[in-house]
């Protein structure tokens, strides 16, 4: 080992901290971001043309909101919400201050994974609960947030592998964890074997979250 991966023996006592900062940016900016998806997701579904809660104002901001910052590129969101970054942590560096442009970046990938899955339940059912008398809210708690469980767990295993890779970019403002290193080492020191380490190991965490989002809709799958 020592002989093939030299530079990672030698720094191998700083990849658990690595990983472990990771995890925790994965677990926080991915539970964070996945209840302010599902929020923004319900909304926006039940506020359109049709929806139980039909309001063209408010979908209209949503959905312009939620394209525009879909359509950033992560590298480039991370500056542009920095003023924000700092007003809410007091800095723009630091494991703190990445969960902001991580949660910002993220939740509306996950709004539009929970819109697709909502989506997909059968306008019946709907018409079905309306017509039982259910109120709005109710049809939210216990239609559509209940009838396609399956589909928004896919939805959100998408989303936390995406995650992942931005959880990697942001190594790039000093926020720890595996992007870090590989920037740190791989990058400005030019050390392949730390890099190549960092892949695997970022491939084995997507490979993990990828096992446990399965088994978890096979689980739940009617």
């Amino acid at each position: 080992m020592a002989s093939l991966f030299p530079n990672a023996v030698m720094y191998a006592d700083e990849f658990p901290k690595a990983i472990i900062d990771t995890l925790y940016m994965l677990i926080v900016s991915g539970f964070i971001s996945a209840v302010i998806g599902i929020f923004l997701g319900v909304i926006v579904v039940v506020t359109r043309k049709g929806g139980i809660l039909e309001n063209k104002v408010v979908f209209w901001i949503l959905d312009k909101i939620i394209n525009l910052f879909r359509s950033i590129p992560f590298i480039i969101l991370v500056p542009t919400v920095s003023v924000l970054t700092r007003l809410i942590c007091g800095s723009t560096i630091g494991m703190q201050a990445a969960l902001v442009p991580l949660v910002i970046g993220t939740a509306p990938f996950i709004a539009r994974q929970m819109e697709t899955a909502i989506m997909e339940i059968d306008a019946g059912i709907i018409e079905a609960s309306l017509s039982m008398g259910l109120s709005p809210w109710e049809i939210i708690f216990k239609v559509l947030l209940r009838e396609n469980i399956p589909g928004m767990i896919r939805g959100i295993t998408i989303s936390m592998i995406a995650l992942v890779g931005q959880i990697a970019i942001v190594g790039t403002i000093g926020a720890g964890g595996l992007g870090d290193m590989a920037i740190r080492y791989g990058l400005y020191r030019s050390m392949g074997d730390v890099t190549f380490v960092i892949i695997v190991l970022i491939l084995l965490i997507i490979t993990v979250i990828q096992i446990a989002g399965d088994a978890i809709v096979r689980k739940v799958t009617h």
